[in-house]
């Protein structure tokens, strides 16, 4: 998987652009659901959009992804838009380093799709999430796609990509709500490829 996004992290951002529409709106309200001073955990973060977003409230944020190549696309938009308050690592979403309750917010968008076993990402990202915390899943809905998504997947598929779930609004709550870990909240941004943004809180 690393080595498919290294080779499209130069093209990442354009690819987007046919998406541009819910992409903008979903880091957005995702940037409304990051608590004011939180620390934040981005996964799988790509060109770091979503890191960028919540840094405008989080007191710091982590933006993490296990291709570097995307690393570093991200590091120079931080540095372009003046934000000081994010670092970045290598991480691999079903495996992280990190203690137990590191994180306040932790989030991971448009990644649960492509793995064959997304429910270990999802176990692995609430186990960081602090007690009182929120877990944030922004996901794309390929089985509620049109027309549109075509320009951008034919740019992925054409270097090699391939996502393992088509989940619906109905397929991805009920995915969630089998973990068994906490109420699931689920919003819909319409849109070419919609983009479903679960959010659930850790109780304390």
């Amino acid at each position: 998987m690393s080595t498919f996004w290294d080779r499209v992290a130069w093209l990442y951002d354009l690819a987007e652009r046919s998406n541009r529409a819910v992409n903008a709106a979903a880091a957005a309200r995702v940037a409304q659901l990051v608590p004011e001073g939180a620390r934040v955990l981005d996964c799988a973060a790509g060109t770091g959009e979503f890191s960028l977003a919540a840094a405008r409230r989080a007191e710091s944020v982590l933006c993490s992804d296990l291709s570097l190549s995307m690393l570093k696309q991200a590091r120079k938009k931080a540095k372009r838009r003046g934000l000081s308050n994010i670092d970045f690592a290598q991480r691999d979403v079903t495996a992280l380093p990190d203690p137990d309750g590191s994180f306040d917010a932790v989030i991971a968008a448009n990644v649960l799709h492509l793995l064959p076993e997304p429910e270990k990402a999802v176990r692995e990202l609430w186990r960081v999430t602090v007690p009182g915390g929120r877990l944030i899943l922004p996901t794309y809905l390929q089985g509620r796609a049109g027309a549109a998504y075509g320009t951008m997947i034919k740019i992925y598929q054409g270097v090699g990509f391939h996502y393992e779930h088509a989940f619906t609004p109905e397929s991805y709550r009920m995915f969630l709500e089998r973990l068994n870990l906490a109420p699931v909240t689920l919003e819909v941004i319409s849109g070419g490829v919609p983009e479903g943004i679960a959010v659930l809180e850790k109780p304390l």
